[in-house]
C-alpha cells in the first residue's frame, strides 16, 4: 500500500501554503503564484483594458505578493489580500500609461471608444465577442475608482464585504462607487447591456 503525501502542496489552503511560503518554501510560493494567477491577470485585463498593460500589472502584482508575504497576516483571505495588491498595481499601471500613447488596439475602437451598435450588426456571428470588447472600452472609460468596483463585484463576484477589504473603504463606499459605476456603465453602452456575470443577489438591496 503506497504511503500517502502527508500535505500535497495542491491540497493546501491558500493560508497554509503562504505561511510556508514566508518560511522559505518555494514549492508554496510556485504553488501559491499558480493558483491566483488566471483570476488575477484576468482582473487585470479588466482594470487595464488591454493585453501589455493587463501583463505588466499581473506581473508586478505577483511580484509585490511574493515580496509582502512576511506582512501578509491572514486576518483577511489570502485571495482577498491578493486582489488588493493586483488592484493597485493596476492603479500605478494605469498611471503610467497617462505619460504612454494610447494601445492601438483600444485606438482602433473607434474616435468615440465604442463601435456602434450597426458595426455590432455587421458581425453577425462574432457580435457576442464584439460586445465583449464594447465593454472592455466602456470600462477603461470609468474612474478608476468605480471601474475597481464594478469589477470585482460583477466580474470577480466578490461580495460587498470583500470588496471593502480590498479597497480598504466602507461598505457604505463600495455601494456608492458600484451604482456610479455601473449608471456610468449603462450610458455609455446605451443603457441596454450590463457587464457579463452581472446578476440581482441579495446583498444588492
Amino acid at each position: 500500500m503506497p504511503i500517502a503525501t502527508l500535505h500535497p502542496i495542491e491540497g493546501r489552503s491558500d493560508e497554509e501554503l503562504a505561511q510556508d511560503a514566508r518560511r522559505g518554501d518555494q514549492q508554496a510560493l510556485e504553488a501559491l503564484l499558480r493558483r491566483h494567477h488566471d483570476r488575477l491577470h484576468a482582473l487585470c485585463w479588466r482594470m487595464t483594458g488591454n493585453r501589455a498593460d493587463a501583463a505588466d500589472a499581473t506581473q508586478e502584482a505577483l511580484i509585490a505578493i511574493t515580496r509582502g508575504l512576511p506582512r501578509y497576516d491572514a486576518r483577511a483571505r489570502f485571495g482577498t489580500w491578493a486582489y488588493r495588491v493586483a488592484v493597485n498595481a493596476c492603479i500605478d499601471e494605469l498611471r503610467k500609461r497617462r505619460r504612454r500613447p494610447e494601445p492601438m488596439e483600444a485606438a482602433q475602437l473607434g474616435e468615440k471608444g465604442l463601435l456602434d451598435r450597426s458595426d455590432r450588426e455587421q458581425r453577425g456571428p462574432d457580435a457576442g465577442v464584439v460586445d465583449r470588447i464594447v465593454i472592455d472600452d466602456a470600462l477603461r472609460a470609468l474612474n478608476p475608482e468605480f471601474r475597481a468596483a464594478v469589477v470585482l463585484r460583477d466580474l470577480c463576484g466578490l461580495e460587498y464585504a470583500e470588496i471593502a477589504e480590498v479597497l480598504d473603504v466602507p461598505i457604505g463606499t463600495v455601494r456608492s462607487r458600484l451604482a456610479r459605476g455601473r449608471g456610468a456603465l449603462a450610458d455609455r453602452l446605451g443603457g441596454n447591456q450590463r457587464p457579463t456575470g452581472d446578476r440581482p443577489r441579495p446583498d444588492d438591496a
